[in-house]
């Protein structure tokens, strides 16, 4: 006999613990497609907002896709208050951005959401650009997280360019990282992770990330890897808070990421492989 059909009107909907808006590619490791799998592996419930839809990432020959409509992007926000799946929301992770309006967007939600869980962790990847190829996003994107969500983030995760371009500060020493970053422990920023701290500096073979926090300063210095894989800050900003909300301190939770990306770029480099692996 089949089971009776539940009543709909009965059933509660699916919780997410956390919502991450970044880009998302059919083919590779990037963005939502490594986040949702780091969080998954974390025990964590998590919904995908894709800030843009790729059919790669845009290194390769041929590339299609973009972002979705201001509209769009609106609507799926909404959506999900409109599911009423976010009452156990625990963490809002961003990454890439498509276009200004997708900031202004998180910025309202972000927002909306605080006033009703003012426990809200929210994680910023201000992605920009590097030291290699300068800013590759739109440059109005700049302005749009100054005004926008960098007071809005618990936590930020830029590399020291992003640090640089945000600030305004120079950031080629170490000392100057942490002092760039303490500009940006403001409104609602307790703490400012820069990876890929002062690159100059680094002794050989090694990288160095800087945690600065209202609380204090420390810097994890890790082995350098001779690969370089897309998706490897994805990787890193996903593990660090999925870290957090499993009840990991602020440098602990950023020694688990160096380590995951240290993990990962390692078993990539040995597989000879296109695409970031993620060990198992």
């Amino acid at each position: 006999m089949n089971a009776e059909m539940p009543d709909e009107s009965a059933l509660q909907p699916l919780q997410l613990d956390v919502v991450s808006a970044q880009s998302q590619v059919v083919y590779g490791r990037v963005g939502n497609n490594v986040a949702l799998a780091t969080f998954q592996r974390h025990g964590l419930t998590a919904a995908a907002v894709p800030t843009v839809l790729l059919s790669n990432t845009p290194h390769y020959p041929t590339l299609h896709g973009g972002a979705p409509p201001d509209e769009g992007f609106a609507g799926w926000l909404q959506d999900l208050v409109a599911r009423d799946c976010l009452r156990r929301l625990r963490l809002v992770q961003l990454g890439y951005l498509g276009n200004p309006a997708q900031a202004q967007a998180l910025a309202r939600g972000i927002a909306a959401r605080r006033a009703a869980q003012p426990e809200l962790q929210v994680l910023i990847d201000p992605v920009i650009g590097d030291w290699d190829k300068g800013i590759y996003v739109d440059p109005a994107l700049v302005q749009a997280y100054r005004d926008e969500l960098l007071g809005q983030a618990t936590g930020l995760l830029p590399n020291s360019f992003e640090l640089g371009t945000l600030t305004g500060a120079p950031v080629q020493t170490l000392d100057q990282v942490l002092a760039a970053a303490r500009q940006l422990l403001q409104g609602q920023t307790r703490w400012v992770v820069v990876t890929s701290a002062a690159p100059d500096t680094w002794p050989s073979g090694r990288m160095r990330v800087a945690v600065v926090s209202t609380e204090g300063t420390q810097v994890i210095e890790h082995e350098r890897v001779d690969a370089a894989p897309k998706g490897t800050g994805d990787l890193f900003s996903a593990t660090l808070g999925a870290r957090l909300l499993a009840g990991a301190a602020l440098g602990e939770a950023a020694q688990a990421a160096c380590d995951a990306v240290v993990a990962a770029v390692t078993l990539t480099h040995r597989e000879a492989c296109a695409e970031l692996l993620l060990p198992a």
